[in-house]
């Protein structure tokens, strides 16, 4: 979410969502009452922000900024916002609805809580637009595509997963920030191949120190890290619970075990067979998209496969992920 405040007006704009990452709220101009703890000099009731013309009365935007802060956090939790704060002539601008008023605003959040459990985050109070599409006036054919597109279904295996938070999304590519965490990994052969899975799964299935078995997470990374996306490893995601003191050694020396450490990737989701001839493809867009926005991608690529190879093609969730250097969320 980011929102736009100055003294006579408040502008919300657009929200971040990690589990399903939409662009939900309007585009259009919003005004704010002031209740009297984010007054400076004023004696009188709440006034929308537009009547404070008066040179005695004037408004502490940093407070109101604060306010949005403390406020939009509750935009999809049982709580909801402060729809008070808001003055009755505020009108709305959405790419695909016509609701244009507070009540209709919240209509539109309460059916994205119910297509997507969104696990809301805000990121800042400033000015911002639905980012993924271009056309943000109503009717957008392009932002009713890109809500279709995030109906689109993954099968996602209810395992441990990196753990992610969604920092930007594009109509190519969504921008995450990974907190670190424990892979065990062995040398392969090519981004789409499984040489040295048996090396991985092995040690997760008993083959280490202590012969313990280690439950299943999930994707598979095979990761690339040359330009040529021919020096290859492949690693398995270990339980988010573990730590490396607490993990057996490896029995062999083709197998390591560490930690990563905190990454901002670009992300390409896809589904279908990941063959090699694919899976470059997908890069290939993904770093051309990354130099066209100005961003810094580092050389090779990571894949991620969720699934195992007898899910079906049409739901496989497969990922090509492009680590950034010196990325600021604007």
């Amino acid at each position: 979410m980011a929102v736009t405040v100055s003294s006579h007006l408040s502008r919300p704009i657009s929200a971040g969502i990690q589990r399903q990452h939409v662009r939900c709220a309007p585009t259009g101009t919003a005004l704010l009452r002031v209740p009297h703890s984010y007054r400076k000099q004023s004696p009188v009731l709440r006034k929308s922000l537009v009547q404070q013309q008066s040179p005695t009365e004037s408004v502490d935007v940093k407070q109101l900024v604060q306010f949005l802060y403390d406020d939009l956090p509750h935009l999809f939790d049982e709580q909801g916002i402060d729809r008070s704060m808001y003055d009755e002539r505020v009108r709305f601008r959405d790419p695909i609805t016509k609701h244009d008023t507070i009540d209709g605003y919240l209509f539109n959040i309460k059916l994205l809580k119910v297509l997507f459990e969104p696990d809301f985050q805000l990121h800042s109070v400033k000015q911002d637009i639905w980012d993924s599409i271009d056309n943000n006036e109503y009717f957008s054919f392009e932002g009713l595509v890109d809500v279709l597109k995030k109906l689109r279904i993954y099968k996602t295996p209810d395992l441990d997963t990196p753990k992610y938070q969604i920092l930007k999304r594009t109509a190519n590519y969504e921008v995450r920030k990974y907190a670190p965490f424990l892979v065990v990994e062995s040398k392969g052969d090519k981004l789409s191949g499984s040489s040295g899975f048996n090396n991985i799964t092995g040690y997760i299935f008993g083959n280490n120190s202590s012969s313990e078995k280690i439950r299943m997470t999930t994707p598979v990374f095979t990761q690339a890290s040359d330009d040529t996306l021919s020096d290859v490893s492949i690693k398995i995601v270990l339980p988010l619970d573990k730590d490396l003191n607490s993990l057996p050694a490896p029995n062999g020396e083709e197998v390591k075990i560490r930690k990563t450490e905190v990454s901002i990737a670009a992300v390409k989701k896809f589904s279908g067979k990941p063959t090699e001839e694919v899976v470059k493809s997908k890069e290939k867009d993904l770093r051309s998209a990354l130099l066209k926005d100005g961003l810094k991608p580092e050389k090779g690529c990571l894949l991620a496969r969720y699934n195992d190879p007898r899910t079906s093609a049409f739901v496989m969730r497969n990922e090509v992920l492009i680590q950034l250097n010196d990325f600021t969320l604007e």
